[in-house]
């Protein structure tokens, strides 16, 4: 294994050196974000709207990271919920199965997942508590740059040694700066805040006629601006040469100090 890790850890180096990868990728992703490709996915039964290698890039990070709690903002159908809940179930189990335990009673699991929504939808709430991991999932209605919400959420992640964070909600660039100043913090030293939906400052304007957000102002620009005193924090590029295609270009921000 330590050879592989080697190969692979060379071949992500080389990716941004491969011109005809990255024009293909930044091709793919223009064409793909035009035909709502990441629609199409669903993770356990809900809608996930996220791209594949987006999910397999969060699966290694919980696995690596391990957290005690997962805050998200940005419900939709649940989807994302879904693969952080599993993703916690999965490391209960291992981690049961790692102790020796001859029984296992993961609905008694400290790990949770605090899902954050302006609108959560009444037939989605339902599926999301109606799916076998819910007893994973707490959810919040309301503004998730809200003092209100914003003060529960602080409350409810008190005591959690190991935080991950990911915001996915309005894609502003006001909104995700306030998102990173409320929630940034949060995330333990080791661990990840991770901002979707950066791509959209390396679309063409036109591909956002009937949204607030567009290349200059959303998330990525928001990240730009969080980093210049925020320090603690740093872009994960090999991440980034790894994916090549993700909605999070410059977006996954591990916490370092």
């Amino acid at each position: 294994m330590i050879e592989f890790e080697k190969e692979v850890a060379a071949r992500v180096a080389a990716n941004p050196k491969d011109a005809e990868l990255c024009a293909s990728a930044a091709k793919f992703m223009r064409a793909s974000i035009r035909s709502k490709y990441s629609y199409n996915f669903a993770w356990m039964g809900r809608p996930i709207i996220q791209y594949p290698q987006d999910i397999v890039a969060m699966q290694e990070l919980i696995w690596s990271v391990k957290p005690d709690l997962i805050i998200e903002t940005g419900i939709a159908h649940g989807g994302s919920l879904i693969l952080s809940a599993s993703m916690l179930a999965l490391l209960d189990l291992t981690g049961a199965i790692e102790a020796g335990e001859s029984t296992l009673n993961l609905r008694g699991s400290r790990r949770k997942v605090i899902g954050i929504d302006i609108d959560i939808r009444a037939h989605n709430r339902a599926a999301i508590e109606a799916h076998p991991l819910s007893s994973w999932i707490e959810m919040i209605q309301g503004s998730s740059v809200a003092p209100e919400t914003i003060d529960r959420v602080k409350a409810a992640a008190t005591g959690y040694p190991r935080v991950m964070v990911c915001l996915d909600s309005n894609h502003t660039h006001d909104h995700a700066l306030a998102e990173l100043v409320a929630y940034a913090p949060l995330t333990s030293v080791g661990s990840y805040c991770v901002v979707f939906d950066t791509v959209v400052e390396d679309m063409p304007a036109e591909m956002f006629p009937d949204r607030p957000w567009g290349p200059g102002n959303n998330p990525k620009t928001a990240v730009w601006e969080y980093l210049k005193s925020h320090p603690e924090f740093v872009i994960d590029k090999g991440l980034d040469a790894k994916l090549q295609i993700s909605v999070a270009p410059q977006g996954f921000l591990k916490r370092v100090s």
